[in-house]
């Protein structure tokens, strides 16, 4: 008696409408996979759900490095060609794949896949997302979160470091050709046997403590939650249940929150007026964390020595505004940052 063999194919993007092969046997179970091995190619591909990007390469563009690993999943749909045609287009999107922010998951895009089931945004913060409107469309949001939590550590202290010690302003010394001596004040302040306060110890902010217990400074950190004993032990850190605490007690302030409706305007004028007036200001979170003119203010006063940004609200800033500082994302200003007069 012929034997009929079904076969589930399981398409990981796909949870219905799964697809079945009927089979016979024929002559053992490796004709029977010669045979399996040998259905349409491009049946196969049709099957796939259809992803919108932004481009391939580019700036803001989809790696062509990741290119065949996102098409063994999908068909992929560059906005540009949606938008020859949304009406066409548009019924059979049902992820939206972001990098960079791009394409932008405007509510007027959203309304013309009706079929979206995934917005994936290639980063760690989501607060560029409204996720409840994209939740009240039947769609999930998901993001990287982590991926980036070494390398944004590392600017931290990075950016620390180069503040603390002035390593960008003596670079421009030494190479003016005018220079005859450096000037003593360019030794800049201590960072072994300072105070690191780290606002928002969660993935990221622990790195900065491991980076900061590696220096032999003294942690402290504010946080929504506080972290396990273990983890306070294995990086010397101190809980401040109270932001104003370790503003008061910081040398040097690290944010490392997320951008919310709590967090943003976390740093303005009072909580500036709270730091040490040799205390300096690190931001790698999001812009909008900090009052911008009011550091600006508070770095021209004297309210604190420096800032050292990593994020600024607007970004870049515009050097026909205000204030300006001398690079548009990695930023370093001291008390007598740049002005326009």
């Amino acid at each position: 008696m012929m034997e009929m063999f079904y076969f589930h194919l399981h398409l990981q993007a796909m949870e219905q409408d799964k697809p079945w092969a009927l089979i016979s046997e024929v002559g053992g179970v490796s004709q029977m996979m010669e045979m399996f091995c040998v259905l349409p190619r491009q049946a196969m591909e049709q099957d796939k759900p259809w992803a919108l990007i932004s481009e391939v390469g580019g700036d803001c563009g989809l790696l062509e490095d990741h290119l065949d690993i996102v098409k063994h999943h999908f068909q992929v749909l560059c906005y540009q060609d949606f938008l020859q045609n949304p009406e066409l287009h548009g019924p059979k999107v049902q992820a939206l794949l972001m990098w960079r922010y791009y394409p932008e998951a405007r509510p007027a895009l959203l309304r013309m896949l009706p079929s979206l089931k995934v917005v994936s945004s290639g980063g760690a913060g989501v607060d560029h997302l409204d996720v409840a409107f994209i939740n009240g469309l039947g769609a999930k949001v998901s993001n990287t979160p982590g991926v980036v939590s070494r390398a944004t550590a590392d600017l931290a202290m990075g950016l620390l470091l180069a503040s603390a010690r002035r390593i960008l302003e003596g670079h421009r010394v030494a190479r003016d050709p005018e220079t005859r001596r450096i000037p003593l004040n360019l030794q800049g302040a201590d960072v072994s046997g300072a105070t690191l306060g780290i606002v928002g110890m969660g993935d990221t902010g622990f790195k900065i403590a491991q980076r900061g217990h590696g220096f032999e400074m003294d942690v402290l950190y504010h946080n929504r939650n506080r972290r396990s004993l273990e983890d306070e032990q294995a990086v010397g850190a101190t809980f401040c249940q109270k932001l104003d605490e370790l503003l008061t007690r910081s040398d040097f302030v690290v944010l490392a929150v997320r951008l919310t409706s709590e967090t943003a305007g976390l740093i303005g004028t009072r909580e500036l007026e709270l730091m040490k007036p040799t205390a300096t200001l690190v931001n790698i979170s999001r812009g909008q964390v900090v009052d911008q003119d009011a550091l600006v203010q508070a770095l021209r006063s004297g309210t604190i020595r420096a800032a050292a940004l990593d994020v600024t609200h607007p970004e870049p800033l515009p050097r026909s505004g205000k204030h300006s500082v001398s690079q548009s994302h990695v930023q370093m200003t001291q008390k007598n940052i740049e002005t326009d007069s």
